[in-house]
């Protein structure tokens, strides 16, 4: 990243029996260890049972902590326990359903066809970027292939950097989509 500021993003696994202690949570050291080699300041993963807690810890993030990045991992299936898309829902400000299809459609093209399954939502609440994930730790793989194409130039973006600042394209390459829109 161009930014002074190293990036910051927070963890958030989302499981009702990883909460209770009944196992341990694999998907979440999976996202922050992602994370870190994109050189984020990394928090967490926490880890809190689905539902209200999920709303009340994004909340914390987004508007107290006012990280960059949050991701979860985790309830975003259509299991009637799942609420991590509704938890978030009501925060985002810009939703970026392209992103949370490009997701899906990763899983989808390397052999995992129950990926289109996930509701995981992808959008900006305050200035944040919070992105949920499925559970596995195969989906918390797949997510970040995705991902770490992308979290640097959108970091910039809501840092309010010009449009073209995290474009690696030469000038020739952007030169040839004069024309064709900023989009």
């Amino acid at each position: 990243m161009t930014d002074e500021a190293r990036p910051t993003a927070a963890v958030v696994t989302v499981s009702t029996r990883a909460a209770a202690g009944d196992y341990a949570d694999r998907s979440g050291p999976i996202i922050a260890e992602s994370l870190r080699e994109l050189e984020f300041e990394v928090t967490g993963p926490y880890v809190v049972a689905d539902g209200l807690p999920v709303g009340e810890i994004l909340r914390e993030l987004v508007f107290q902590a006012a990280v960059d990045v949050v991701i979860t991992t985790g309830g975003t299936g259509i299991n009637p326990t799942d609420q991590t898309p509704e938890q978030t829902r009501g925060l985002l400000t810009a939703e970026l359903p392209q992103l949370a299809a490009a997701i899906a459609r990763y899983g989808v093209d390397h052999g995992v066809p129950t990926a289109v399954l996930s509701r995981g939502l992808a959008g900006v609440a305050s200035r944040t970027l919070i992105i949920n994930l499925p559970g596995s730790s195969g989906g918390a793989r797949d997510g970040m292939a995705v991902l770490k194409e992308v979290l640097p130039h959108a970091v910039s973006q809501l840092r309010g950097s010009d449009h073209r600042a995290g474009d690696q394209r030469t000038s020739e390459q952007r030169g040839s989509d004069a024309g064709a829109g900023d989009g």
